[in-house]
């Protein structure tokens, strides 16, 4: 409730400051005309909405913190040309000044959430046992060596080992992985893990800020302190500027011994088209990107992409859609065929709960039968009556504790998948191991085509992923990334970024889960998928991709590149327009009006210029993808 109050006097503060530019531009178009208002220039209702706030923040700034801004040059200006008269000058710099202001908070607006829905992860309550009685307490009362109780559907409240039962868990918070990870005694279970089925007894390891969940939450609150923002670029010069334009006046003054000469000096030394030059390419740029699915969140996020060496992807929900598959079933005997296999395989499995064995039900192509008998042994697989046939499906541990033996030529062809990085359930139908379905992650048909386009701007793509080295090996090999980095914890994930930006680089983090979130934000730019990410990795994340069309991360990268172009292109034509000017004045051609219309004209050039951004698009980009910056090429699992 607190956020959307502070999110909506946000909004009503940019409201303000709008109406208020609005009244200020009407009143000096009356000024312009020569209208006047009561025998009073209408020019001083734009000095008094725009010019005065400009003028204490510049004093309080300069008193309190000796902090020289471009405020301080356009505040000397404002008080000079009130001194002799010229209101309608100083009203058109304070309007051009305070535009430039809006344009900058509005893309430096932000909105952050993400570590306060990481805390709310860690379960409230436990289950302990105690004289073989279940109690609930609350998670803070949990202490090492509790034995807690987890039942189905639930989350893991510490971290600990499972000491009774068998189970499969979701781990995806912690590594990442689509595949939920089959635990039984003597596993190690992480906070903040969900328990998929089957109720276990676990000893507690690491409670409260040990645990794995507060762990991350310190992990994304480091990284983010330690991340620098970037100042506006007329701020970073303003000293210079403002000694600069003083020593210029004076000298013009003690020259001419007129002035006026000195105030126009100072009008059109004012950096108006300076102070634009970043926040309307940006703003320009964001409108962009926008029509290309990205929303940026942070303002000087495409200013920090456009230095990127390094892309950082993960692969579960980024680099594929991060839900299971059937991509074969086979048979190994001859009498039975790859499609009745697959079938027997589907109907054992139409009443599992188990995250593999709804997944081969779904991707089964025909209607799937009703078991006449069902019977699920968790950590193991499902054993069910099919139509008189006795059917086994899941794990090697199932049937070999039945006495069925799987042959050497089933174990062969099933470790080709293995390396593949698939998930094999083997099938045994009345006895017989007859072969095995196996299921993988699939990849985005757009994923080779992305990562293509990110190598031709000549940004290295790298992936960094929970799942085991064999199904990222396989996956990166599909899609044409060569740095690849397996098994990463988020701890895992930070130490590569580091690394990478210690040495010079600068990486740019694209990700989905909560597991990804302290990457993206100790990353110099973190991007997160929007449609299949979590909430916690859209609000560590500078800029979230829509709809998840990772096709447009090439044309982002381009973009981003021709916005610091622009932005440097409007820096020389300001900064060259400023120098003229200044001559101009010292020669008496230009008088504090003329002055202010002229530096006026320049503003209004850095804008048009910004705003040829709001169409480009790379041709680069547009080959990679294929019309629209859809890929061409497809991509098979």
């Amino acid at each position: 409730m607190l956020e959307k109050v502070e999110e909506a006097l946000e909004w009503g503060g940019f409201r303000k400051d709008i109406v208020l530019l609005a009244i200020s531009s009407v009143a000096l178009v009356l000024g312009l005309l020569d209208f006047r208002i009561f025998g009073m220039d209408p020019s001083w209702v734009a000095v008094v909405l725009c010019g005065v706030p400009i003028v204490i923040e510049a004093i309080i700034a300069l008193i309190t913190r000796f902090d020289i801004k471009a405020d301080v040059l356009v505040s000397i200006a404002l008080i000079s040309t009130l001194i002799i008269g010229e209101v309608f000058a100083a009203g058109e710099v304070a309007v051009i000044m305070q535009l430039g202001a809006l344009l900058e908070d509005l893309t430096l607006a932000k909105a952050r959430a993400g570590i306060e829905r990481l805390v709310n992860l860690t379960p409230t309550t436990a289950r302990r046992i105690v004289d073989g009685r279940e109690e609930e307490i609350r998670a803070e009362e949990v202490r090492v060596g509790d034995i807690l109780r987890v039942n189905p559907g639930e989350t893991v409240p510490v971290d600990g080992v499972i000491i009774k039962g068998e189970t499969s868990v979701n781990q995806a918070v912690m590594t990442g992985e689509s595949m939920p990870v089959d635990k039984s005694v003597g596993d190690e279970v992480s906070s903040g893990t969900v328990n998929q089925f089957g109720s276990f007894d676990m000893r507690a390891e690491k409670v409260g800020e040990d645990s794995s969940i507060q762990r991350m939450v310190r992990l994304v609150q480091s990284a983010d302190a330690g991340r620098a923002k970037i100042v506006r670029t007329a701020d970073r010069w303003a000293t210079w500027i403002v000694v600069m334009a003083l020593t210029t006046a004076i000298l013009a003054w003690v020259l001419t011994g007129e002035i006026i000469r000195a105030v126009t000096v100072l009008v059109v030394f004012c950096p108006c088209a300076l102070v634009l030059a970043t926040p309307t390419a940006i703003m320009a740029a964001i409108g962009n990107v926008t029509k290309h699915g990205f929303l940026v969140k942070e303002g000087d996020a495409l200013e920090r992409l456009s230095t990127v060496t390094d892309i950082t992807f993960d692969k579960t929900g980024t680099l594929t859609y991060g839900t299971p598959e059937v991509s074969a079933a086979v048979s190994c005997v001859p009498d039975i065929s790859d499609d009745d296999l697959y079938g027997f395989a589907a109907a054992a499995e139409k009443r599992s709960e188990h995250p593999l064995g709804k997944a081969i039900v779904r991707c089964y192509h025909g209607d799937v039968v009703e078991p006449d008998e069902f019977e699920m042994i968790p950590g193991e697989g499902v054993i069910a009556d099919v139509a008189g046939t006795k059917v086994l499906a899941g794990n090697s541990k199932l049937l070999e504790s039945r006495g069925i033996v799987i042959d050497e030529d089933v174990y062969r062809i099933a470790r080709d998948h293995l390396d593949d990085g698939c998930t094999v359930t083997y099938v045994a139908l009345d006895g017989r191991a007859i072969g095995f379905i196996a299921l993988s992650d699939t990849i985005r048909p757009t994923a080779a085509s992305a990562v293509r386009g990110i190598n031709d701007s000549n940004v290295n793509a790298v992936l960094l992923t929970g799942d085991h080295a064999s199904a990222a090996e396989h996956i990166a090999r599909q899609i044409g990334i060569k740095d690849v980095k397996a098994e990463c914890l988020p701890e895992d994930k930070l130490t590569a970024i580091d690394s990478i930006q210690s040495i010079g680089g600068r990486v740019c983090m694209v990700g989905d889960g909560i597991n990804d979130a302290p990457a993206l934000r100790k990353a110099h730019v973190g991007i997160a998928m929007g449609a299949g990410g979590t909430d916690i990795a859209v609000d560590a994340a500078d800029i979230v991709l829509v709809d998840d069309g990772i096709e447009e991360i090439p044309h982002l990268l381009w973009l981003s590149k021709r916005m610091m172009f622009t932005i440097k292109t409007n820096i020389v034509f300001s900064m060259g327009l400023n120098f003229l000017a200044v001559i101009l004045a010292m020669l008496g051609v230009l008088d504090p009006i003329t002055g202010a219309l002229v530096h006026n004209a320049g503003s209004v050039a850095v804008i048009i210029n910004s705003a040829l951004l709001l169409r480009w698009r790379s041709k680069s980009a547009d080959t990679v993808g294929g019309p629209g910056g859809h890929s061409t090429v497809p991509v098979t699992a």
